[in-house]
Formats: structure tokens, C-alpha cells, sequence
């Protein structure tokens, strides 16, 4: 049984959107001014050396106009040579592969591929996805990497109307350019007072 990660890039106010490509959003790349050879090394790790993607229609159309045409590096290999398990309705114009859509039943096709034998399935990007996965108690792992910024508009992380769980911090890291990545793991209903 494959693991799933969700992992994200996340704004103080919880925006997870990168690009002006799936609406008009006025940060596109904000990242970038933090982006350093530490963050590099724990992405990698983070991803590990062989994974699987799980993507959203909108975020396999960007990402397949971009990663494709990218200079060869380790974490551009890694993700041109993943399967890309896609959630769409034209599973016929998926060119950049190897790629499978996930069928007219997205949940079921999750529990398909996570069934399976395989690497890790990763999770980047793909917002309508996040709220679903943790929904249907199909994400085993959440990855934040939370920048010291506020953007005040944008696609944020969890729709309003996911449902209340709880989670447990299985590890924390710091980096010089000030992102903080924290690994959270699925820990159940949300206890309250």
C-alpha cells in the first residue's frame, strides 16, 4: 500500500496559489526570493528519490506546460519520470506522461492507486484535491512549508467546509531563509474541550 503526502507551499494566511495561470492573482512566484540550497536538499528528501504524482486538472496543465521544457536537475527528472495520476474528464489529451487519469469516480481511483504497489504518492498544488483527500481520510501525510509572508488573496489550502480532524507534528525544521517545514501525520477526529 502506497503512502500519500500532501505537500505545499503555504503563506502565513494560508495560500497555497503560485500562478497568475489558473486566475488573476497578483504574487505569481512569490516563493522565489527564498528559494535556497537547504530548501532544495529537504524537498528532495521530502519527495524522496522515486514518488508518484496526484494531481488536480488544473495544476497537471500548468505544471506540463513547465516541467517538461525545464533544464534537467534532480527534483525536474524526478518529476518528469513520475506517473502522473490525474483527476479530469479528458483523459485523452493527457500528453505529459507517464500518466493515468483517475477515472469518473475520483475517491475510488484513489484507493486504486494507493492499493497498489509503488513509490510514494505525492500531492503538490491541486487546492480542489486537499479538501477531498483529508475528507475521505486519504492523505497519511502533510508537508507545510510556510513562508513569513501574508498574501491576503489567493487559493487557500483548505476549502471552507472541510471537515475537522486532527493531525500530529511528526517533525519540524527550520531553514536560514525562514521557511519552516513541519510533517504532520493523520491523528484521528479533532478532540475538543
Amino acid at each position: 500500500m502506497r503512502n500519500l503526502k500532501i505537500i505545499e507551499h503555504i503563506s502565513l494566511d494560508g495560500v497555497i496559489q503560485h500562478s497568475a495561470d489558473d486566475g488573476d492573482f497578483p504574487y505569481p512566484d512569490w516563493t522565489a526570493p527564498y528559494r535556497s540550497p537547504e530548501g532544495r536538499d529537504a524537498m528532495l528528501a521530502a519527495h524522496g528519490d522515486s514518488f508518484d504524482l496526484l494531481l488536480g486538472r488544473r495544476t497537471y496543465d500548468i505544471w506540463s506546460g513547465f516541467w517538461p521544457k525545464a533544464p534537467s536537475n534532480p527534483m525536474v527528472d524526478r518529476l518528469n519520470a513520475a506517473t502522473k495520476f490525474v483527476a479530469t474528464h479528458r483523459p485523452d489529451s493527457l500528453e505529459w506522461g507517464p500518466c493515468e487519469s483517475l477515472g469518473e469516480d475520483i475517491i475510488e481511483g484513489i484507493r486504486r492507486v494507493k492499493s497498489q504497489d509503488g513509490p510514494d504518492l505525492v500531492l503538490s498544488g491541486s487546492s480542489t484535491l486537499t479538501s477531498t483527500l483529508v475528507e475521505h481520510g486519504l492523505a497519511d501525510e502533510v508537508l507545510l512549508l510556510a513562508y513569513p509572508v501574508l498574501l491576503g488573496t489567493g487559493k487557500r489550502f483548505f476549502s471552507e467546509g472541510t471537515p475537522a480532524q486532527a493531525f500530529e507534528v511528526a517533525e519540524t525544521k527550520g531553514m536560514p531563509s525562514g521557511i519552516i517545514l513541519t510533517t504532520y501525520r493523520a491523528a484521528g477526529p479533532l478532540k475538543t474541550a
